[in-house]
C-alpha cells in the first residue's frame, strides 16, 4: 500500500509520557503525510525530546488537559491548515502508521463518514478485560448513535474536516476518553456514516501501560449515552437499528478487498 500523501489530510497524535514508543511511531506517520501534528499533554518524561529532527508540528499543553482536550487542539490546528480529513492514532505504538493508507482508502469512498480502524477482529491479542470492557461501550453507544458501531475505543480513525466544523461534543479537561465516544453518537445524529476497516491489535513491550481504566471510564461513557438516551426518550428506533446486523460478519471480506486495493 502506497503513502496516501496525494489526499489533503492531517494526523494527529495525542501523547502523554509516550517517550518509549513516540518516536518511532510518528516516523511511521511520516512516511503516510507530511503534515503530522504531535501534542504533548504535558509529559514529564522527554516525549517531545524524543522528536528532536523530525518535521513535525508539536503543540505543547503546559499542564495535563486529557486525551480529548489534546485530540482537538490538534483537530483545530488541522482544520486551520485546510485539510480535507484528519487521521489520528495513539502514540503508544498500539496502531501502526502504515494501515494509515487502508483507512484513507475506506474513507474515500465515502467522504462524509468517520472511519475507524477496528481491532476487535483480532480478538485474541486483546487483553480479555479490555476486549469486555470494549463491547459493553459498543454497546451502549451503537444503540444512542442508531447504527451498529465496531470498536467504539478505537482512537485510530479518520475524520472529515466538514464533521469536525460541525459537531459539537464536549471538549475540555474532563472529556478524556468521553471525547471519542460522544463524536460518533453526536456525528450519527448530524448524518454523518461510520465505516469500519479491520486493524491489528498491537501492545509493543516498550509501551507504557494503558491508562484506559476499563471500570472508571465504561462508567463515564455509559453515563454520558444515558443522558443522551433520556433526552431522546430512550430511542427505541436506535436500539432496534443498531441490533440490525453485526459489522463484524463483513470484516473478513472488508479487510481483505481493502488490502487489493
Amino acid at each position: 500500500m502506497t503513502p496516501a500523501r496525494e489526499l489533503n489530510f492531517a494526523v494527529v497524535i495525542p501523547a502523554f509520557d509516550e517517550a518509549a514508543t513516540i518516536r518511532a511511531v510518528v516516523e511511521g506517520a511520516l512516511r503516510q503525510s507530511a503534515l503530522v501534528i504531535v501534542v504533548d499533554d504535558g509529559s514529564g518524561d522527554g516525549t517531545s525530546d524524543r522528536l528532536e529532527g523530525l518535521p513535525v508540528v508539536l503543540l505543547r499543553n503546559p499542564e495535563r488537559q486529557g486525551k480529548g482536550a489534546s485530540l482537538w487542539r490538534g483537530m483545530e490546528h488541522a482544520l486551520a491548515q485546510g485539510v480535507d480529513a484528519v487521521v489520528t492514532l495513539d502514540g503508544d505504538g498500539q496502531h501502526d502508521p502504515a494501515d494509515i493508507a487502508r483507512l484513507l482508502t475506506a474513507w474515500r469512498q465515502s467522504p462524509g463518514s468517520i472511519v475507524i480502524g477496528a481491532r476487535l477482529a483480532d480478538c485474541d491479542n486483546i487483553p480479555k478485560h479490555r476486549y469486555l470492557a470494549n463491547r459493553f461501550a459498543n454497546f451502549w453507544i451503537a444503540w444512542a448513535s442508531g447504527r451498529p458501531i465496531e470498536d467504539s475505543q478505537s482512537g485510530f480513525r479518520v475524520y472529515p474536516s466538514s464533521l469536525l466544523r460541525r459537531v459539537s461534543v464536549a471538549r475540555g479537561r474532563s472529556a478524556g476518553f468521553v471525547f471519542e465516544s460522544e463524536i460518533l453518537i453526536e456525528a450519527s445524529r448530524l448524518g454523518a456514516g461510520c465505516t469500519a476497516v479491520p486493524v491489528a491489535a498491537i501492545y509493543p513491550l516498550s509501551a507504557r501501560p494503558s491508562r484506559f481504566r476499563p471500570v472508571l471510564d465504561v462508567l463515564r461513557i455509559t453515563r454520558m449515552v444515558a443522558w443522551k438516551l433520556l433526552s431522546r426518550g430512550l430511542y427505541l428506533n436506535g436500539l432496534a437499528s443498531s441490533l440490525a446486523h453485526r459489522p463484524e460478519e463483513n470484516s473478513e471480506a472488508e479487510a481483505e478487498r481493502l488490502y487489493k486495493s
